[in-house]
This record gives structure tokens, C-alpha cells and sequence, in this order.
């Protein structure tokens, strides 16, 4: 892996973004903003969850005039994840109008392509510039290709049409995305907003597509970048297509925050983008959030689905847990849980972890050796899939409680 590609550092709130930093996991509410205590319930799930930013709809008066009421139950109820308020068309004069919202709010996302139309554009965009300035925020400058600024799309495409040697569509779209973020970072630099109070992004809901504009941003700019594969999708494919696209461009090291905008299942929770972010950047070793649990995908030497059923236990007994041990405990996010199914891989993986379990497969003996560091500290027996997932259980909690800081 390459390392993390030298960008300005912004600070948010209390969270540093680019410069070295961490990659930093973002979300976004679903609520009506205007619904205060909805909005904090939700805020206060996605933090819990891991989300260091959260990001809220500020689309209409109601919305910008419950902001200030919002931060205040969070940081009466001990949240002060930062707030990013998400503005599109008439974000000018809700921040004017609205200046509690403005000073409430720890960023500013601008959409370039609706900010505002033809000669409105440049003094609404230099408003919400000049407010940002005012109360000392930094803002996202983020493109999107479903808004991109169609008066700038227009002028490349015939350039390229009246070209010698004219290049495909697509191409011109991308130069049209990286243009549109440049200039409008670079007039709001103009206006006097300093490089470290920019973030920059372009987002495409098409893998190649995001790794090719990033790559062109990183190449032509040093401002931080937020990463995210907008409209993902829902499901499996939302989240492959969101891991495979991230995956390119850190591995690149290109990227200083990340959001996974997968489209949640009826009646799921909102956490969900903030459980697969923190995971891709965990898998790629780039933070630890939390134990990780390695299980084998079974195969015909493993019948008995006892395995499994260990294996899905213990990763909800580790996330339920996650809260009280981050108040309990430092180091044990890099703690590691294996859960295997049979002997041939079982014990090799098991000895590699920190705690491993290898469960009997079809035709072995109905005992379950545990290893502890490397070395078999017990063996587990009996019919009762219960008891075997509470010993389990209690044997990981001892291990966080003796083997890492107590705070």
C-alpha cells in the first residue's frame, strides 16, 4: 500500500481530516431535520455506531431553524460528534437568515451545480464563502455528476466537438466534475477561505468512473478529499460497489474521509453505512474500530451448522459490547476472534488469533479445542449450542478485561 497521499489538514469540530490524519468515517441522517428528536435519535445511533461526522438535511427554513436546538440535546446528552449541514439551491439564504444554524453547524457542503443558475451562481456561492469566513467553518465543496454545473458540461462538450482529435463523452464529463470543484475551491480561496478550511469531492455513482475523478483531483490538487460512490444501491451491491471503489483509490493512498451511501433496507438501520465503512477501512488495515472475527465459509466437512451460529453470535455479542468496552477499555479494537468449522484450517487459525475456537467437523470428535495467544488453554464439549456460545463468550470477555488497559 502506498502511503496516504500529503493533503491539507482541515479540522471539523474536534476531528482533523487530511494531513496525515486518520481516515475519517462520515455518515448521513434520513430524518426530516426539522424533526428534532428524531434527528437526535438518529444522530446519536450513527455516533455510537462509529460515525465521527454526521451530515443533516438544512433544505428549508424548518430545517435550518431546528439546527441550534439539535446541537444542543447532543451535547446534552454528551454527543459532540460535528454536525455538517448539507445545503443545495437556496443554502445563501438559510445561512443568512438563519444564523444560529450557521454558527451551530461545524461544516458547510456546497453543491457548485446548484448553488445557484447563470448569473445568481457566483454571488450566492460567494455568500455562503463569505459566512463560512464569518463564523470560521470549513466547507465541502462537492460535486455530484447527477448536478453537475450544466453550463460548464455544455462549453467542454463543444470544445471537444470542434476538436481535431475529439475524446469520448465520458472523459469530458470527468474533466467537467474536476474543473467545477477546482475552480469553485479555488474562488472560494480568493474570497479569502483558506486552503485548510476546504474539502473537496466528486462524486459518481459508477466505479471507474469515481476512481478516475479522484485520481485527477489528487493529481491536480492537494486539497482533502472526501471519498464516497454516491447512490450506491441497496444490498450486496451497494456494498461491494462502494468497497471496490474505495479500496482503489486508498490503496492509492488518495482519501482523507469516507461515506458509504448504500440505500438501507425497509425498516433497517441507518448504521449500517457506518458498519461497512469502518470495515473497509479496518480490512485494509488502514484503522482498527473494533475485534475482528474470522470465520471459514464451510464446506462439505462442515454439516453441522454449529460453526456458523458461533460465529454470527459472537460478532453481535461483540458489537453490542463495543460501546461499555470503549469506555472500559483501551487497545482491544485490535483483538482477533476465530471461529472455525473443522480441523484442517481450525487450529492454524485458531493459534494465529487471539482467541480461536475450533468447533469438530463432520466425523471428528464432538470437542472444541481453544487456543488463547497461540496456545491451547482448554477444550470445550457437550451437545448444547447455548452453553458452548456463553463459555465462548465469557472466555472473550476475561481477555479484554486482562489483557488490555483499563481506563
Amino acid at each position: 500500500m502506498q502511503q496516504r497521499k500529503h493533503s491539507i489538514q482541515v479540522k471539523v469540530g474536534n476531528i482533523l481530516i487530511g494531513g496525515g490524519a486518520p481516515v475519517v468515517v462520515q455518515s448521513m441522517t434520513n430524518t426530516d431535520t426539522a424533526d428534532i428528536d428524531g434527528t437526535v435519535k438518529q444522530v446519536i445511533e450513527l455516533a455510537r455506531a462509529g460515525s465521527e461526522l454526521v451530515r443533516i438535511t438544512v433544505d428549508r427554513n424548518e430545517a435550518a431553524a431546528a439546527v441550534p436546538y439539535i446541537r444542543e440535546k447532543l451535547d446534552e446528552a454528551g454527543y459532540d460528534v460535528p454536525l455538517i449541514g448539507d445545503f443545495h439551491y437556496i443554502g445563501h439564504k438559510l445561512l443568512h437568515d438563519y444564523p444560529a444554524c450557521a454558527e451551530a453547524l461545524a461544516k458547510y457542503r456546497i453543491n457548485p451545480g446548484n448553488v445557484g443558475f447563470k448569473n445568481k451562481r457566483d454571488t450566492q456561492f460567494g455568500l455562503m464563502i463569505e459566512t463560512a469566513i464569518k463564523n470560521n467553518k470549513p466547507v465541502r465543496i462537492g460535486v455530484n455528476m447527477g448536478s453537475l454545473d450544466q453550463d460548464l458540461l455544455t462549453k467542454l462538450m463543444g470544445e471537444n466537438n470542434a476538436s481535431e482529435k475529439p475524446v469520448p463523452n465520458y472523459e469530458i464529463a470527468r474533466e467537467a466534475m474536476v474543473q467545477s470543484a477546482l475552480a469553485s475551491a479555488k474562488r472560494a480561496e480568493e474570497i479569502g477561505l483558506s486552503a485548510d478550511k476546504i474539502i473537496v469531492s466528486g462524486k459518481v455513482s459508477v466505479v471507474q468512473e469515481m476512481v478516475a475523478v479522484y485520481e485527477m483531483l489528487a493529481q491536480r490538487s492537494d486539497y482533502a478529499l472526501h471519498l464516497g460512490l454516491t447512490e450506491a444501491g441497496m444490498g450486496s451491491k451497494g456494498i461491494v460497489c462502494s468497497t471496490a471503489a474505495l479500496s482503489i483509490l486508498m490503496q492509492q493512498g488518495i482519501g482523507d474521509t469516507i461515506r458509504v451511501s448504500i440505500t438501507p433496507a425497509p425498516n433497517a438501520p441507518r448504521t449500517e453505512e457506518v458498519v461497512v465503512a469502518q470495515e473497509i477501512l479496518q480490512s485494509m488495515g488502514l484503522r482498527s474500530f473494533m475485534p475482528m472475527v474470522v470465520a471459514c465459509p464451510g464446506c462439505g466437512r462442515t454439516t453441522s451448522t454449529t460453526f456458523q451460529s458461533l460465529a454470527e453470535d459472537i460478532q453481535g455479542y461483540i458489537r453490542d459490547n463495543l460501546p461499555r468496552w470503549k469506555e472500559e477499555y483501551s487497545g482491544f479494537e485490535d483483538l482477533t476472534v476465530a471461529v472455525m468449522g473443522c480441523i484442517v484450517n481450525g487450529p492454524g487459525e485458531s493459534k494465529n488469533a487471539n482467541i480461536g475456537i475450533s468447533l469438530p467437523g463432520t466425523g471428528e470428535n464432538p470437542a472444541a479445542p481453544v487456543f488463547i495467544d497461540g496456545e491451547k488453554a482448554m477444550t470445550l464439549r457437550g451437545e448444547n449450542l447455548d452453553g458452548m456460545i456463553t463459555e465462548f463468550q465469557d472466555i472473550v470477555e476475561n481477555y479484554i478485561a486482562t489483557r488490555y488497559v483499563k481506563l
